[in-house]
């Protein structure tokens, strides 16, 4: 269990956040900022799957997670039965990204194509790569297609988005499952390998909107709810205190942090409409 001893305030101290790993791009550059302007203020970040960061969170071990779900009723209930609260503050929209070799003539599908597909229920030659069998980015499949496993054998799962990244920058017959952030602004060790790929267009052939039309991820498509891959990020506080914790939740979610958001190329949760700016 964490020892808290009190000493941090929302600018100053240090805390422990664990962090969903799909959204690391980030949440790093907001940690960055964050300690660039409150010098004071140590928040050490540890990434893991969406799994150990919700165990970490449920056992005590953090109080402060970042996860791409709010908790359920029954881990809701493990930190009341502790007397702790439990507040969650959404902060931005991903998309859950289709990519392939940058050579590869698939430019299109349909979201009844991928069910099928990672249902095992269409016949190709593709190898379909995502980062992890314990990832939020697999349990977002899974809620997404209905199905209990992805145990198809041509399903892989590698160990991060960095390497579904350099796997389909290498392999043209590959299809690659990531997190929209990636492919934003990449450091300098995976750059070469998203400029050797490229994202495909979705289509939802349910949509009473846009049923016949083909869109790729971007702000827009995301906030006219057109691009039909998408999943929601939040900010999970159990400190009960107005901490580092406090002040790094409410960094990412006030005017500061939502514009950093906003520039890494994902939906920011509160920003005006009127204010995003494209990135196509």
């Amino acid at each position: 269990m964490t020892q808290y001893n009190g000493d941090d305030t929302v600018k100053s101290g240090h805390v422990v956040i664990t962090a969903d790993e799909s959204f690391k791009p980030i949440i790093e550059e907001e940690a960055f900022v964050f300690k660039g302007i409150y010098t004071d203020a140590h928040p050490e970040i540890k990434y893991r799957t969406e799994n150990q960061v919700l165990r970490s969170f449920l056992n005590d071990s953090v109080r402060v997670a970042i996860l791409s779900r709010e908790l359920d009723t029954t881990e809701a209930n493990v930190i009341k039965r502790r007397n702790l609260s439990v507040e969650t503050v959404p902060v931005a929209y991903d998309a859950v990204v289709l990519i392939v070799n940058k050579v590869s003539n698939d430019t299109t599908i349909t979201v009844n194509d991928i069910k099928n597909m990672l249902a095992g229920k269409t016949k190709t030659d593709k190898n379909i790569v995502f980062d992890n069998p314990n990832s939020s980015l697999v349990r977002y499949l899974k809620g997404f297609t209905g199905s209990k496993e992805l145990t198809q054998k041509n399903i892989y799962a590698l160990k991060s988005n960095k390497e579904v990244l350099n796997y389909v920058s290498k392999h043209e017959n590959a299809i690659g499952i990531i997190g929209f952030s990636w492919l934003n602004d990449p450091d300098p060790d995976y750059a070469d390998a998203v400029n050797n790929v490229k994202i495909v267009s979705v289509r939802d052939e349910s949509s009473k909107s846009f049923a016949k039309e083909y869109f790729k991820p971007s702000q827009t498509t995301l906030a006219l709810k057109q691009y039909p891959l998408s999943r929601r990020l939040y900010v999970i506080n159990s400190t009960g205190r107005i901490g580092l914790g406090r002040g790094f939740q409410d960094f990412m979610a006030s005017e500061r942090g939502q514009r950093i958001i906003l520039k890494s190329g994902l939906l920011p949760d509160s920003l005006p409409q009127r204010l995003i700016n494209i990135k196509e």
